[in-house]
């Protein structure tokens, strides 16, 4: 029994000297952790880092156009331009439903009043050619003052305007004035930062940043002939006729118009594009009128698919002559297709004075080509009259 007791003893004191070296020569798991962190590090530090990448140049703020717009401002020019209005001295003012079943003005006569008009003007030479809005110059101009950036107010006369493009030429006599030097509106961009110039509410001198939101806008209700550029640049009444430039300093639109239902700015627009005004402007001093093609008196009315429709025509015109008819609906011109009226009215200015075009129509469901030829449009006109 002794001899049991003593085996027993050995058997224990055994397992605990066992079980002391097995301690000894495994670490704890948060041991062996921290041992093999230090392990790594000789071999991380062998192999080259990865390259970081390139810090990412951020502009800090807006872009800074003071140059560019202190030299701008000073060829922009305030207008004010003093017309006679007839009016109607009857009390039911101007009503359309009384204008239409009566005389208004021969039984109650009429009466003219002045009317001012102000607005904003580009100077285009040094010798005082100024483009602005037809819009700003009115009909029945009796006086127009042109006041530039150095304060001085000088008296202004009309060279020529183009209701249908909106743009007029005026003419004063300066010399060595400050000028903005024509730029490419084709170039433009959308996204690209411009500036409008003008005279807000007879701030004049009034500067405001945007960008190009859109090009080639049309249907906007503005002008006959629209292509306009839109921008959200702060345009406001009074700023009509003022300069649209770019980053470069150029002009590349007339200010004209904005999209408003309160009346004042908000966020849309519209500018005549200056490739569009400097040949508007190339003919007015020429001719004293913008010379462009013309197929006869001819009105066209939108459809909701593509393509306009003859709603009325003189059968003493060319197109009336080349075949065309009333209900006849234009799909192409020149081969190109007809979306709706304004492009149609486009494509018919631009066409060659002389030339002769192709146009296409449906009628009654069946398609008919005619040939056209594209006169002036001075001399569309004074067919018309005889």
């Amino acid at each position: 029994m002794l001899r049991r007791f003593f085996l027993s003893v050995l058997l224990v004191v055994a397992s605990f000297v066992a079980g002391m070296a097995l301690t000894a020569r495994t670490p704890s798991g948060s041991r062996a952790e921290a041992i093999a962190l230090p392990e790594a590090v000789p071999a991380a530090a062998a192999a080259p880092a990865p390259a970081a990448p390139a810090p990412v140049v951020v502009a800090e703020g807006m872009p800074d156009f003071s140059k560019i717009a202190g030299e701008a401002v000073k060829g922009v020019a305030n207008i004010s331009s003093l017309q006679v209005v007839r009016t109607t001295n009857s009390p039911f003012g101007s009503d359309p439903f009384f204008r239409y079943f009566f005389d208004d003005e021969r039984a109650f006569g009429s009466r003219d009043r002045r009317s001012l008009s102000l607005g904003s003007g580009v100077m285009i030479s040094p010798d005082g050619y100024v483009v602005t809005n037809n819009h700003v110059v009115g009909d029945n101009v009796r006086e127009i003052t042109i006041a530039l950036s150095d304060k001085r107010e000088i008296r202004g006369k009309v060279i020529g305007t183009d209701p249908a493009t909106d743009i007029a030429l005026l003419k004063i006599d300066v010399k060595g004035a400050s000028v903005l030097p024509w730029g490419d509106s084709a170039r433009l961009k959308v996204g690209e930062w411009v500036l409008a110039i003008g005279s807000p509410f007879q701030l004049s001198q009034t500067v405001t940043a945007g960008i190009v939101s859109a090009t080639g806008r049309t249907n906007v209700g503005f002008a006959e002939y629209e292509d306009f550029i839109q921008t959200d640049a702060a345009i406001n009444p009074g700023n009509s006729g003022g300069a649209l430039i770019n980053s470069r300093g150029e002009l590349v639109g007339i200010n004209t118009g904005i999209f408003s239902e309160s009346g004042g700015y908000q966020g849309i627009g519209f500018a005549v594009p200056s490739n569009l005004a400097r040949r508007v402007v190339g003919d007015l001093m020429r001719y004293g009128e913008v010379r462009r093609g013309s197929v006869g008196y001819l009105r066209v009315e939108k459809l909701t698919d593509q393509g306009a429709v003859v709603s009325r025509m003189m059968r003493d015109s060319e197109s009336y002559d080349a075949g065309l008819r009333p209900g006849d609906v234009i799909v192409e011109f020149n081969r190109q297709k007809v979306d709706d009226p304004s492009q149609f009215f486009r494509l018919v200015a631009d066409a060659k004075v002389g030339s002769t075009a192709s146009i296409r129509v449906l009628r009654e469901g069946r398609a008919m080509d005619f040939m056209l030829p594209i006169v002036s449009s001075s001399a569309s006109s004074a067919r018309a009259r005889r």
